[in-house]
């Protein structure tokens, strides 16, 4: 793998960071509207983007179901129409419904079992987890009973995709003692061998430190898919005081290791719905009959490594808004990932990078000064020539060549970041933990528009 990395050209690598062209920065991704606008009554249902899981062949829509927000009557699931929008979905392609033992008071895996076992089992696939939160629960028989209560609630004999219940929040040890130690990652893989495990994976909240560990061990532990929090906001402004990890990271990790990504919060718990009103009014100025949320989903379903986008359908307009979407998705254009960059600035701020000078990460074996080339880049964002505004703006080509300026005055320029091969060599020497090579993107990118 690190001779691989080596070898790996720097386009390939700007693309994996999703800056520049029609790659990842811009893959700015679909969405289930319901907030605003209609639903596209002139979709398609016979086209909705379908995703081929490179692992097992599985064709999965791109737009997922998520069992977590169902319709309710007096704050009881409301069965019938749940059975109505699982018919709807079914007939107009979407075929991947996620769930969990814990949604719904404990009742979404029943409902959605209800729902999914009047159609053939050939026709879905069905995620569930194993949500043993409770330390009292971190023991091989406790788990067992989990998941065979999830395969008799959902009436099933397999599940397509079983995830391990939101990892990462307290810590890689925490990671070993639940599942490791207690014998429970051994049953799983078992489980998976046997063909009542269809595909294994994660769904992944929290530290970075225990995500390196699940996918650089990934020999050992060989998950089918990740599932992650992914929206235009978390890809670089994901809240780190609250112990999240920018999805940029966290996707590209998971592209280069060879595992797709199943993708939550598309719309940032809603937020991504209800943009303040300039915002709206420069997306409406190029899609002028797009809501934001159709936007946010634009954004994320245009990633290539994504395998499904999943939304909370509680209404059938919602459901039919999400259809219209997706069947099939109009992937963002480079102008359009440009701008859903340049909004997510404008939403949180440009960030600088946190590098305290302590060159711990030095000397870099190519040449590169990392330190300075982050330095230089904050001093850019401090000194208000950063971020670049639009091509199209006046300013643009002056406030490029003051960002080179600053570079060539601070810097040998066998030194800048436009030397950097991905090697990751750096990267357990940072103490502030900073993602150096995807840093090293950013800033090259910058460095070579001119």
């Amino acid at each position: 793998m690190a001779e691989n990395r080596q070898n790996r050209s720097r386009r390939d690598f700007l693309k994996r960071l999703g800056w520049g062209g029609a790659s990842a920065v811009g893959i700015m991704a679909m969405s289930p509207l319901g907030a605003f606008g209609k639903p596209e009554e002139q979709a398609d249902p016979a086209k909705m983007t379908i995703r081929e899981n490179r692992r097992t062949g599985d064709k999965v829509s791109l737009l997922g179901y998520g069992m977590m927000r169902l319709p309710t009557n007096n704050r009881a699931i409301n069965q019938d129409m749940v059975n109505q929008e699982i018919d709807y979905a079914l007939a107009h392609g979407v075929n991947y419904f996620d769930t969990a033992p814990i949604y719904h008071g404990g009742h979404s895996e029943e409902a959605t079992g209800i729902a999914l076992s009047r159609h053939p089992r050939d026709k879905y696939f069905v995620a569930t987890k194993l949500s043993n939160f409770g330390r009292d629960q971190w023991n091989l028989e406790s788990a067992k009973k989990m998941y065979q209560r999830s395969m008799e609630l959902l009436k099933v004999d397999y599940i397509d995709y079983y995830l391990l219940h939101n990892v990462g929040g307290k810590g890689t040890d925490d990671f070993k003692a639940r599942f490791e130690d207690s014998g429970i990652m051994e049953f799983v893989q078992q489980e998976r061998k046997a063909g009542r495990i269809r595909n294994l994976g994660f769904s992944f909240h929290g530290s970075v430190e225990t995500f390196d560990y699940l996918i650089d061990n990934n020999d050992d532990f060989e998950w089918d898919f990740v599932q992650i929090q992914m929206n235009y906001i978390d890809w670089r402004h994901a809240d780190a005081r609250r112990g999240n990890t920018d999805a940029e990271y966290l996707y590209n990790k998971l592209e280069k290791a060879g595992i797709q990504c199943v993708i939550m919060e598309p719309l940032l718990g809603g937020r991504l719905a209800k943009v303040p009103e300039d915002v709206q009014n420069m997306m409406m100025e190029v899609r002028p009959s797009d809501s934001p949320a159709r936007w946010a989903f634009r954004w994320v379903g245009s990633h290539p490594n994504v395998l499904t986008v999943l939304s909370g359908m509680t209404s059938m307009e919602v459901l039919q808004e999400n259809v219209g979407t997706f069947a099939p998705l109009d992937a963002c254009s480079e102008s359009e990932n440009t701008l859903m960059a340049k909004i997510a600035d404008k939403m949180n701020g440009v960030p600088v990078i946190p590098c305290t000078y302590c060159k711990y990460c030095m000397p870099c074996g190519f040449g590169l000064n990392i330190p300075e080339n982050f330095a230089l880049y904050n001093k850019a964002v401090t000194d208000g020539v950063l971020p670049l505004p639009d091509k199209t703006a006046p300013d643009y080509q002056q406030r490029l060549a003051d960002v080179n300026k600053i570079f060539q005055k601070g810097l040998n320029k066998k030194q800048w970041a436009t030397k950097c091969t991905d090697c990751e060599a750096c990267l357990p020497k940072c103490p502030q933990h900073i993602r150096i090579p995807n840093q090293m993107g950013r800033i090259a990118e910058i460095l070579r528009k001119r």
